[in-house]
């Protein structure tokens, strides 16, 4: 069994809207660039572990078809927003068990112009009446006929619910987040958009679900991103180089919903991703004040805020003092979504939790350009997918 793991190459496609490109051809792309990242070839990997939610199935397999089929034991995965995260720890896993030495792990979307994104039905809605229909059809949606049936109805709720138990976040607040999050998208190429834009458009813009307008929310897109992972052990025996941009996986998390006396109505992200969050810390050996950058899943503005307090970024309760105290910022004592985060960088779903973990180790690496945190050591990878899985990372620069 192998106690280290290690992120020896990681890549990511630009995100957007690849009309000439399948999915598959966009996991290759991701698949190839991130294995020559690290020095290796498929003909290294002991273990495939694919991520996609939208497709038919099978996408590991087909990918290997495309990039090279070696035998090798191949798992597809699907886990909401945290497939990408899901895919990696699947690696992970195969390597500490002291199955595999080497392990590849890709994930891939294309939603370019799906529109709004559901979280199940609830009801017929043929009729006058409100009919209990299908699985979870006893919950009532809390919003009527329009029902919390779409993602930023959620979110919304799950900040507006933050403000109301804490106070503080307003409607310039959310916007504010987000201004941020598109100011940090200017200096990265890869973005789906790079746009800067000012507390009154985004306040200004389309409404998608109150406090949630539309620059305030995750952009769907096409996009792929890829990781090689490889034990302690297997690192040594490779060039000094490999080993110098190597990355350590100091934690590797995933949680699922705990038992708790709660409705189904709205989703607790908030328990989720702190039970996952004080797992990781103690895992890595490491706490939020360590911390030099972090990747959080911003999907909508409302998100990022309470996933402030759920990290341990503030004390509880603080997330408006800590954002308003400029921390997160690039150039802040906390930087979060220096990567432009979900709003700006777009939000492939099944690519995203590797995405995030690429952009916390080019940083460790120092090789984020214009965007570079200054002396980086240590980051966070954050991803939640409703359902409810959340995967958070935890990475170290090497000491070699």
């Amino acid at each position: 069994m192998s106690d280290e793991i290690w992120i020896l190459g990681i890549n990511m496609t630009k995100f957007g809207k690849h009309f000439d490109r399948d999915v598959i051809d966009l996991a290759s792309e991701a698949v190839m660039a991130a294995l020559a990242d690290g020095g290796v070839t498929m003909a290294d990997m002991d273990v495939l572990a694919a991520g996609n939610l939208m497709g038919s199935g099978g996408i590991g397999q087909q990918v290997q078809k495309q990039v090279g089929q070696t035998g090798i034991p191949v798992y597809n995965v699907s886990n909401a927003c945290a497939t990408g995260a899901t895919a990696l720890r699947t690696a992970i896993m195969s390597i500490k068990a002291g199955e595999s030495e080497m392990g590849l792990a890709v994930g891939v979307e294309k939603l370019a112009g799906v529109g709004l994104l559901g979280g199940g039905g609830s009801a017929k809605k043929d009729g006058q009446e409100w009919e209990p229909h299908g699985r979870y059809g006893a919950v009532g949606p809390t919003d009527g006929r329009i029902g919390t049936d779409t993602m930023p109805g959620v979110f919304a709720q799950v900040g507006m619910e933050y403000g109301h138990k804490y106070g503080g976040a307003d409607f310039e607040l959310f916007a504010k987040i987000s201004e941020k999050n598109h100011a940090h998208s200017t200096l990265n190429p890869l973005a789906a958009y790079s746009k800067r834009f000012t507390l009154d458009e985004i306040m200004n813009d389309m409404m998608i679900a109150y406090p949630n307008t539309r620059p305030m929310c995750s952009a769907n897109c096409d996009g792929a991103a890829a990781a090689v992972v490889v034990s302690g052990e297997k690192l040594k025996s490779l060039s000094l180089e490999q080993q110098r941009r190597a990355v350590k996986v100091s934690a590797s998390v995933l949680t699922s919903d705990p038992w708790q006396e709660a409705c189904q109505v709205l989703p607790d992200v908030n328990t989720l991703t702190r039970n996952a969050a004080q797992t990781a810390y103690e895992q890595a050996g490491v706490g939020p004040d360590e911390l030099d950058l972090v990747e959080l899943h911003d999907c909508f503005a409302t998100a990022e805020l309470v996933h402030y307090d759920n990290l341990g970024l503030c004390e509880k309760g603080g997330a408006v003092d800590f954002f308003n105290s400029g921390a997160p910022w690039r150039d802040g004592s906390k930087p979060v979504n220096v990567s432009g985060g979900l709003q700006s960088k777009g939000h492939p779903i099944s690519a995203t939790g590797i995405a995030n973990i690429w952009e916390v180790c080019h940083h460790l690496r120092g090789e984020a350009g214009d965007r570079q945190i200054e002396g980086a050591k240590v980051g966070l990878a954050h991803v939640i997918g409703l359902g409810s899985a959340c995967g958070i990372h935890i990475l170290e620069k090497s000491a070699a």
